[in-house]
């Protein structure tokens, strides 16, 4: 009993650090922009690395989608899990599991509304409308 409630624990945790992520990234990518474009650091795509322009407004608005997706998941994340807080390892592995692969959805979908705010934004010859 001890060791599941240990998993728990990890699981928690585990299931946490994506929501984190997601706010320590969200704000850094909105007040801290890189001022150059680069292939390192930021919010990459062929749009967003047009001109300066482009890259900054594509940061900011995925920081603060990625800033107000984090703290609904941090939340969503946390409730989730105490429910299952004294089933079997095979269930809180399920549910961690799911869990994860929820937040990556999100993580990958948050480009779909970053592109349509870039291509509503600017022309095609990336130029602000």
């Amino acid at each position: 009993m001890v060791y599941i409630m240990w998993f728990w624990w990890f699981m928690f945790v585990c299931d946490l650090l994506v929501p984190i992520a997601f706010l320590i990234c969200g704000w850094i990518m909105r007040k801290q922009t890189p001022e150059k474009i680069n292939r390192l650091v930021g919010y990459r795509s062929r749009r967003s690395m047009k001109n300066v322009e482009t890259w900054k407004f594509a940061n900011e608005y995925c920081g603060r989608l990625w800033w107000r997706i984090g703290w609904v998941m941090f939340l969503f994340s946390g409730l989730v899990q105490i429910p299952f807080m004294h089933s079997s390892e095979d269930t809180i592995g399920i549910m961690g599991g799911i869990l994860c692969t929820v937040q990556t959805v999100l993580l990958i979908g948050s480009v779909i509304p970053t592109e349509i705010a870039l291509k509503k934004t600017f022309f095609e010859n990336e130029r602000r409308l």
